[in-house]
């Protein structure tokens, strides 16, 4: 019999950086299959656009997508975040098919309180004057992860546990740090003069649930983290927000298939993507 899946009132995932070698997308789908939220956020950089022409696009990954529609069709109110990988998408705000709407931003009503959500990539100063150097190290952010699974293969085959080489420079760098520190400022102190009880981010893959003050007030910073290293989700339950972290969940983790990589060209690629849309079963 299936496992029954966990009924929540909102679920936030962002940073998937789905057509990248290093989005964990069994991992996502198995998430996602155990969950039934009434309403799911993708807060952006879902789909990365910026590294699409690699032609990377596995089963594991196009599973997300069908997943999210089939969702969506079955009552799931989805909101599609426009991030900065996948700011392609922001000339298509207030774009609806059912129960999906693509945004740059939403609040939600949350038992009284406000909840205001947004990617966080408009609070980024390289984002902003330097785009090419931002798509510069978004690659070599993909290759580190990919050279850093390289590593972990063989560091588990000898028997040692895995290391994360992004987490060790963000944790070592005191500019990273203070980006991070930076970041989190910012969007609270915008959120405590807007009013709004709680401010939901992506963008910088650091999962965090913390009270920010300042002489204006207070607000509940909370970032859904990311895909890629720390496979993080923010839901709302119960009057509520808890971190959900995959690799401390009791869902069943058997060994993952083996990937089967398309080398498609981008019109091959859209009319599997409109046929696979079309079919009902995931």
């Amino acid at each position: 019999m299936a496992k029954q899946k966990r009924k929540l009132d909102v679920a936030v995932i962002s940073d998937l950086h789905l057509g990248t070698y290093g989005c964990n997308a069994c991992e996502l789908h198995r998430y996602l299959k155990s969950i039934q939220p009434d309403v799911l956020i993708l807060n952006g950089d879902i789909i990365d656009i910026w590294q699409f022409s690699k032609r990377y696009f596995p089963n594991s990954h196009m599973k997300i997508i069908k997943q999210i529609f089939s969702m969506a069709s079955k009552g799931t109110e989805v909101y599609y975040v426009t991030g900065n990988h996948d700011e392609m998408l922001r000339k298509f705000e207030g774009f609806t098919m059912g129960t999906l709407k693509i945004v740059n931003k939403v609040v939600l009503e949350l038992d009284g309180k406000k909840a205001w959500v947004f990617h966080g990539d408009v609070f980024d100063i390289t984002m902003k004057h330097s785009k090419w150097l931002a798509k510069l190290g978004a690659i070599g952010y993909d290759s580190l992860i990919l050279l850093n699974a390289i590593v972990n293969f063989f560091s588990e085959k000898l028997g040692r546990g895995k290391v994360s080489f992004s987490k060790k420079i963000k944790n070592s760098v005191k500019s990273a740090i203070k980006f991070i520190e930076d970041f989190e400022t910012t969007a609270a102190d915008i959120a405590i003069s807007n009013q709004y009880d709680y401010v939901v981010c992506g963008h910088i893959h650091n999962p965090e649930i913390k009270t920010i003050s300042n002489e204006k007030g207070t607000v509940i910073y909370l970032n859904s983290g990311d895909w890629v290293e720390n496979l993080t989700a923010l839901e709302y339950q119960n009057h509520r927000w808890s971190l959900y972290q995959y690799k401390a969940d009791s869902i069943s983790k058997d060994e993952l298939p083996d990937e089967e990589d398309f080398n498609l060209d981008s019109a091959v690629l859209f009319n599997n993507l409109v046929a696979e849309f079309q079919r009902k079963e995931i």
